[in-house]
């Protein structure tokens, strides 16, 4: 019988767990404990943020089985699209998705994708049964730990963007996912209202 030696899912988790202890001791180098951490966990990526817009509203109309119903949809939906373009679905909380790219241009297309695949499902659907899908992008170096979670500014700009700015249909981007894929068939427009915590920041004309 070949032997099997399981690693925990938190291997990750705990690693960064002691490296933080470490760096709350006094007289800490945390300098050096920083580029560690970056060195363990730091990885390029292009983070997408999903969001439904109306949600809460349509929850509190038409109850918690309406909830249920509309995340079963959106999943379904949504997950062959984001696997289609090489994505990585690291969580579901809610209504909102955290997806992670290693190609930024595959990001953008998988959310035109996405924003199709809503399009067309909504158009023989009665309002409240519609995934109105908002969508925010982010691109760079971030602290990816394990399959559990990713930390960074552009993690931060990307949730601002998809969950609180985006209006539906809409995909709001910043300016590292602009400038990664500069001379690709991309089109953009800045965003005159952007959020000050997401800086430079564009609506991807899909």
């Amino acid at each position: 019988m070949m032997y099997k030696r399981s690693i925990g899912a938190d291997a990750s988790e705990e690693r960064l767990s002691r490296l933080i202890a470490e760096r709350l001791e006094p007289g800490a180098d945390r300098k050096r404990i920083d580029e560690r951490i970056w060195d363990l966990f730091g990885e390029e990526w292009a983070i997408v943020f999903t969001d439904l817009s109306g949600f809460s509203r349509n929850v509190e109309a038409f109850g918690i089985i309406h909830f249920l119903q509309t995340i079963y949809e959106s999943e379904r939906l949504l997950a062959p699209v984001v696997d289609g373009h090489d994505g990585v679905l690291l969580k579901m909380e809610g209504d909102s998705m955290l997806i992670i790219f290693r190609n930024p241009a595959k990001a953008l297309l998988a959310v035109a994708g996405m924003q199709k695949t809503c399009a067309d499902y909504n158009a023989d659907r009665a309002p409240e049964e519609r995934v109105l899908l908002c969508a925010g992008v982010g691109y760079g170096k971030v602290l990816r730990i394990g399959d559990a979670d990713v930390f960074g500014k552009e993690v931060n700009s990307a949730s601002k963007l998809g969950e609180d700015t985006a209006k539906a249909g809409e995909v709001l981007v910043t300016q590292a996912v602009v400038d990664a894929v500069a001379g690709g068939p991309f089109a953009f427009e800045p965003l005159a209202d952007a959020p000050s915590v997401a800086g430079p920041s564009y609506r991807y004309r899909y």
